[in-house]
């Protein structure tokens, strides 16, 4: 049975894995736009941008993350029970109190993020605390706290910046490309060919970039599910949320959240989109799966 730290060392490789192949692949897209444009200056830029990405992103990917929703720090006197729940959940996983923000929106959803369990934060909407009742929140809350001590959220922050940067960066060269960009016309044989090579590469980016964050999501809910039901020693209480996240998200739509950030959620916040397209893209396995799973735990 996985337990709350069993996959901390494999996220901390994936993470650095990320931030060298984010590294390598922006310098190479940039060399080959420098090659076709014959101007190295769009190399030195890429290698700063690079650079300035894979530090930001390791430091900065949570605030971002927190501010683009709009979350609003709260303390012990402002939400006693919320406060006590955590406070008591972290002290039992032997983890430091993350800080605590609510986020001003009416669909019932929670995350957490953080570079390290000294720097976590769970931000839960004020939609959930209005459907769940004690043993619920804090399933959903133990469920948080695990993706903090499975170092879950610096990975899965990590790659909302880098992804999204990859987009811009390839939205960037296509523009330049469609007004022609000063592309040297001198070059003869592959210089017609290595455009092409170019403008392939800068459209299937952003597609690599959001399977990837698609492929850090799934498998480490199920994860923090069960690391969440052996914290609370009650299963139940988590598949009871996941049913009724999944039946009010299914008819209250996120007003802060974005494609770009829904692998944080506990639930996906477009859960009531249908299609095949949204099938395929799907950032978490669904609800019906993971509560089972919880009702056939054992942990006695």
């Amino acid at each position: 049975m996985a337990t709350l730290y069993t996959h901390q060392s494999e996220n901390i490789t994936k993470t650095w894995a990320l931030l060298t192949g984010f590294f390598v692949f922006v310098i190479g897209l940039g060399l080959l736009f420098s090659q076709v444009y014959g101007n190295s200056m769009i190399l030195y830029i890429a290698v700063v941008i690079s650079l300035l990405m894979n530090i930001g992103s390791y430091w900065y990917s949570d605030k971002l993350v927190l501010s683009m929703v709009h979350a609003k720090p709260v303390t012990r006197d402002e939400y006693v029970d919320l406060w006590n729940i955590v406070e008591n959940l972290a002290i039992t996983a032997g983890l430091p109190m993350p800080a605590l923000y609510i986020v001003e929106d009416p669909s019932p959803n929670a995350f957490a993020t953080g570079r390290n369990k000294e720097h976590a934060a769970i931000a839960v909407h004020t939609g959930l605390l209005k459907i769940l009742n004690k043993t619920e929140l804090e399933g959903v809350l133990a469920h948080e706290l695990s993706h903090v001590g499975n170092r879950d959220t610096l990975v899965s922050t990590v790659v909302v910046v880098l992804a999204g940067m990859i987009a811009l960066m390839a939205d960037m060269f296509l523009r330049i490309s469609m007004f022609g960009g000063g592309r040297s016309r001198d070059r003869e044989g592959g210089g017609n060919m290595m455009f092409v090579i170019a403008i392939v590469a800068a459209i299937l980016a952003p597609i690599a970039a959001t399977m990837i964050r698609l492929a850090v999501s799934r498998k480490r809910e199920f994860l923090a599910d069960a690391s969440g039901a052996l914290l609370t020693r009650y299963p139940e209480g988590l598949a009871s949320a996941l049913e009724k996240i999944s039946a009010v998200g299914h008819v209250t739509p996120s007003t802060t959240a974005s494609n770009a950030y829904a692998h944080l959620y506990i639930s996906n916040p477009f859960n009531g989109t249908k299609g095949f397209m949204t099938g395929l893209f799907m950032t978490h396995p669904p609800a019906e799966e993971r509560i089972a799973i919880l009702r056939g735990m054992d942990i006695s």
